[in-house]
């Protein structure tokens, strides 16, 4: 009895295994022509590059919050605020200092669901520092983080990468600095999650 459950298992298995393999450089994911630093040799680095004011980025965060709880050991992800430009500066700003104090998690998805649920207007920086306030960070420590000169950094090193990523919009995402993909190219959400996955692990066994 058990015999056809396990053929179907095994099938179901060879399926995703050649579905995986079907993934192709240059229509579900784009090398790299300069590869981009990443933070640890020793971990497989997933960057997704995000601004607090896209809707396409807002609706995607379920899925990469889903996925960053059950990805390889071996990965390392992280969240990056792209800067295009001087405005979207006060998003990103507001993003490091938040890490900065270690109240990411306080922020992010608060203001996610602000700006994409609740409709408010939180683009500068009296509106973010105040939004922060609100959420419970302390005002005055993360005011000094925000207009700290060590925030002026890490904005510029994200908008370094943004450019060097090649990204033209987003979300869009960065596998160890190689490959570039994005859910269009993908094909959908968990399509992009299949890329991922499938390029994490062509990176780790190198």
């Amino acid at each position: 009895m058990l015999r056809p459950v396990l053929a179907a298992v095994l099938a179901l298995c060879a399926f995703v295994a050649v579905s995986a393999e079907n993934f192709e450089e240059g229509k579900h994911y784009v090398q790299l022509a300069t590869p981009l630093p990443t933070q640890d040799p020793a971990k497989v680095e997933v960057v997704e590059l995000f601004w607090y004011g896209c809707p396409h980025c807002f609706h995607l965060e379920p899925t990469m919050a889903k996925w960053e709880k059950t990805k390889a050991e071996y990965v390392d992800f992280r969240r990056m605020p792209a800067v295009f430009s001087q405005d979207w500066t006060p998003h990103a700003r507001a993003f490091y200092a938040a890490e900065a104090l270690g109240d990411l998690d306080q922020l992010h998805a608060p203001l996610f669901k602000a700006l994409h649920v609740d409709n408010r207007k939180i683009f500068n920086e009296e509106a973010l520092l105040r939004f922060g306030a609100e959420q419970g960070l302390d005002a005055e420590d993360f005011t000094a983080a925000y207009t700290g000169f060590a925030i002026d950094g890490k904005v510029k090193q994200a908008m370094q990468y943004t450019r060097s990523s090649g990204i033209t919009g987003v979300p869009a995402i960065i596998v160890n600095g190689k490959y570039r993909v994005s859910v269009q190219s993908a094909g959908g959400e968990q399509e992009l999650i299949e890329v991922i996955n499938f390029l994490t692990a062509k990176e780790h066994k190198g």
